[in-house]
């Protein structure tokens, strides 16, 4: 399915795509360990360069995965958030992994349980394969696009998939960034319908779970914040469109989103209409 013969440095017959999803599940979890042992033991925080949060659980988090990845997946390109925060990017092509070893810091640094863990493989532009793990709960979402996507807790692992869209849509959207225009525009698909307010990727598992059906962002994102779950989603029966109304597609300069609707398989309205002025960045100028 993966077509790993385009990839460079990569031999298909040494793991298959399901043995592969099984790795990175067992490497989120060491990461999701190492992250839990820093919060026991206490930890500061320090602002990158944007101003956002970043701990000694982040970096901890990202050199469990980076050593992975590179034992598991020889010559794939790895894009790493604190790896691009301190300049490493490597060179890649069509295919490379993306990843947020701590997605919701602030949250983390809170005393919130509802950060993840986030390791997604893109193919020629899309989301091929992701797991994301809830430290906290233990939970683990992962999906092989074409092949199915599954949920493992406590009582074991099963298949997930999402519902058909209901006549009361709920919506699930961020803690933080719940603007009057996300608002507007869930109005316009169902005035006072329910909405949940979740931290992370988890609004993407959500969604596969079939326990939500819409999750609109309309301010950018960074594309490792969204390849793990998105797979996850499309795995589980899932779309997730630009504010185009097309297939929201990675390989962005500055690695940007500039936004996104996720649902669980039908079409939205887009978020054209709805979009306020941006900033600039990924592969936007300023003022659109």
């Amino acid at each position: 399915m993966c077509g790993w013969t385009a990839v460079s440095g990569w031999r298909r017959s040494k793991v298959s795509d399901a043995q592969l999803l099984e790795a990175l599940a067992a490497t989120a979890r060491e990461a999701g360990e190492a992250i839990l042992a820093v919060r026991r033991r206490g930890y500061e925080v320090t602002a990158k360069g944007d101003l956002s949060p970043v701990t000694e659980a982040d970096h901890a988090a990202e050199r469990i995965i980076l050593e992975a990845l590179a034992r598991v997946a020889p010559g794939v390109p790895v894009i790493a958030e604190e790896e691009v925060a301190a300049g490493r990017i490597p060179a890649h092509g069509d295919s490379y992994f993306l990843v947020d070893p701590l997605d919701g810091t602030k949250e983390f640094v809170r005393g919130g349980d509802d950060y993840t863990v986030n390791i997604g493989l893109i193919l020629e532009a899309a989301p091929v394969l992701g797991v994301v793990l809830a430290p906290e709960t233990g939970k683990l979402h992962a999906g092989l696009v074409g092949q199915g996507a599954w949920l493992e807790e406590a009582g074991g692992r099963r298949p997930i998939h999402t519902r058909a869209r209901p006549a009361d849509l709920v919506a699930v959207a961020s803690k933080s960034h719940y603007t009057q225009n996300t608002s507007d525009y869930l109005d316009s698909l169902c005035r006072g319908g329910e909405h949940v307010s979740v931290g992370s990727s988890l609004k993407f598992c959500i969604v596969a779970e079939g326990q939500a059906d819409i999750y609109p962002r309309l301010s950018p994102t960074s594309e490792w914040d969204t390849a793990a779950g998105h797979a996850i989603l499309l795995a589980a029966g899932g779309r997730v469109d630009g504010v185009d109304g097309t297939p929201l597609r990675y390989g962005k300069t500055a690695f940007l989103n500039r936004g996104f609707v996720a649902t669980g398989g039908w079409e939205p309205p887009e978020l054209v209409p709805f979009m306020t002025e941006f900033a600039g960045g990924g592969d936007l100028p300023q003022g659109v």
